[in-house]
């Protein structure tokens, strides 16, 4: 997938729509140890994207149950 850049500034209505028209995930795990003990320990997945798009996917995948 290319990377399209655009000279001069964009409104936030306009980077709403790309996100929830590409829509968008941030995956962080974070691990804090010391002495090789295990102090803190995080893990986040967040994933935007239109309900559209969530829909195609997740029934790609199986997460939606068919209307019979």
């Amino acid at each position: 997938m290319a990377v399209e850049k655009t000279v001069g500034s964009s409104s936030l209505v306009e980077v709403i729509d790309r996100i929830l028209d590409k829509g968008v995930v941030v995956d962080a795990w974070i691990r804090v140890s010391l002495v090789g003990i295990e102090l803190l320990a995080v893990e986040t997945r967040v994933v935007v994207a239109s309900v559209e798009t969530y829909l195609k996917y997740a029934e790609a995948i199986g997460l939606t149950a068919r209307a019979a």
